[in-house]
């Protein structure tokens, strides 16, 4: 493992006065223009007046001060989505004019990529370069997506065996709130919001406490776009405050939550107990990548390394169990430690990093404690488990071989940059580990062998799998899990008629030449 270090950054100064900090690599911190909730289509401050720290993972450092949301904000943001929703334009207007709005969105987006990277990049320690090239444009492109599709939900005409006529209408589904996690905070903020704008929803989105910044400043675009106010609503804050209020409200019509799968159950309580309202939950995963003896060992380390490094290890996807045929076992876990040692963790603003820090300092001591479980459950370590650097939340790539299935390691999500190397003999082996999780979300396969591939690919229990890559995802292919992974789907059209109620209208017909 090498790394470049966390860099200093330095004020940049006009006629003597602070303009900006700038990075080593010359990149120019934005100034936090946003820190309030938004509803109503204004940034306001919150009732009790209260504020919390949002903290830069790569320096420990106080980024900014930033409203704190509670049960009465809530309140408020839910109170001006449902007049959005029962008396305003966005549900009413032809999906057509929705979605020009969604395409004016979607340019103030690409206008602004540099800041919006730099937000996520400061706020989650995510690579500037990553944000700016992938996530930031993706969003865009998702935008573009459902605002082509938001005059494209259709009904079905139904065939009656009397004489009756009728007719499926998809209609919105109402005040939707939308509670989202840290580790993607701008490509997850548009798997849920993008396709509610679409169907004619109006919605209050509860940003993790750890990444407010980018929820804020989309806000305002949003504003600029022209998106009517009581639409989108962001109220900052806590899960157990904000987004208990939200989960729990009598008067939202739907509820989507990504995050752990203990939150999930929580959010799903709430909603039992209050009105009943439809959940989604996208939750947590334990991915499988199983490597046949048929694959290449240089690609299959490659493609490991990426599966589980990616993102410093917190993508839900993430291919934390790595289960491989025992006929390359012992050369890949030689390529794997030989190539994770030269994996570049550092500032993630530094185009030469491969990752950044993790997102704060309870989740970096939760991954290294995990890594102490392991050394004492008995695996091998191969290579890193150590803190990197003296300042940030940065951790070693870590890769353990000689690992068994009831070690914590190979069950609990850990969401860090920890590799479990597992080994099997038979294909039938080999679907029985991948299965033995409580999760389903994702899994990967490499093999040559189309008839091991599509025998594979159809026995593991899990919302998606990857044939030789991992990691692939799109706006147009559905996403979610199996088991306690969660149900309902983002991505696709799926998730375009998630934000959708489907009613039936049915009508006699008299004296008609057929049915």
């Amino acid at each position: 493992m090498t790394g470049v270090g966390v860099e200093v950054e330095h004020d940049h100064t006009v006629n003597g006065s602070v303009k900006a900090k700038v990075t080593a690599a010359g990149i120019e911190l934005p100034e936090i223009k946003f820190t309030k909730l938004f509803i109503n289509g204004q940034f306001v401050d919150s009732v009790s007046g209260r504020t919390f720290e949002t903290i830069d993972p790569r320096n420990e450092e106080v980024i900014a001060r930033v409203s704190e949301g509670d049960k009465e904000d809530i309140d408020l943001a839910v109170k001006a989505a449902r007049e959005a929703f029962d008396h305003g334009p966005w549900p009413r207007m032809p999906g057509a004019q929705r979605g020009h709005l969604m395409h004016k969105f979607a340019d103030l987006i690409e206008a602004n990529v540099d800041e919006l990277a730099a937000l996520d990049a400061m706020d989650g320690g995510k690579l500037f370069g990553g944000v700016k090239a992938g996530d930031v444009p993706a969003v865009a492109l998702a935008l573009r997506y459902y605002a082509g599709a938001a005059d494209k939900i259709h009904g079905e005409t139904l065939k009656f065996a009397r004489e009756v006529q009728g007719y499926t209408l998809r209609e919105p589904a109402g005040v939707v709130g939308h509670i989202i996690p840290w580790n993607f905070p701008t490509v997850l903020f548009f798997f849920k919001v993008a396709p509610a704008l679409a169907a004619g929803c109006t919605m209050v989105v509860k940003p993790a406490e750890q990444t407010p910044l980018s929820a804020l400043y989309y806000a305002h675009l949003a504003k600029q776009a022209g998106i009517p106010d009581g639409v989108l609503n962001i109220v900052n804050g806590f899960g157990h405050t904000a987004g208990a209020a939200l989960a729990s409200h009598m008067d939202v019509d739907k509820i989507s939550f990504t995050g752990s799968t203990e939150v999930g159950r929580k959010v799903m309580e709430a909603a039992a107990r209050s009105n009943l309202k439809e959940v989604s939950l996208e939750l947590g995963g334990k991915s499988p990548l199983i490597i046949f003896e048929d694959a290449d060992v240089e690609v299959a380390a490659n493609l490991a390394l990426n599966a589980i490094f990616a993102n410093k290890g917190e993508v839900c996807v993430a291919g934390s169990r790595v289960i491989v045929q025992e006929g390359i076992y012992d050369e890949l876990a030689k390529k794997l430690t030989e190539k994770a040692k030269s994996w570049v963790v550092g500032d993630p603003f530094d185009p030469k990093s491969q990752y950044g820090p993790q997102i704060n300092k309870r989740q970096y001591e939760r991954v290294l404690s995990y890594i102490e479980h392991g050394k004492r459950e008995g695996a091998t370590l191969l290579t890193g488990g150590n803190r990197f650097g003296q300042k940030g939340y940065y951790i070693e790539p870590t890769v353990f071989t000689d690992v068994k299935d009831d070690m914590l390691i190979a069950k609990d999500e850990i969401f860090g940059p920890v590799l479990s190397l597992m080994k099997f003999k038979t294909i039938e082996e080999a679907i029985e580990r991948a299965n033995n999780t409580r999760y389903g979300l994702a899994a990967g396969v490499l093999t040559k062998n189309i008839d091991i591939a599509n025998t594979v690919s159809r026995s593991i229990r899990a919302g998606t799998i990857w044939i030789n890559c991992y990691l692939v995802v799109d706006f147009d292919c559905p996403f979610g899990g199996y088991k306690m992974s969660g149900f309902g789907k983002d991505s696709g059209m799926d998730a375009l008629y998630k934000y959708t109620k489907l009613k039936a209208v049915i009508t006699p017909i008299y004296n008609s030449p057929w049915l």
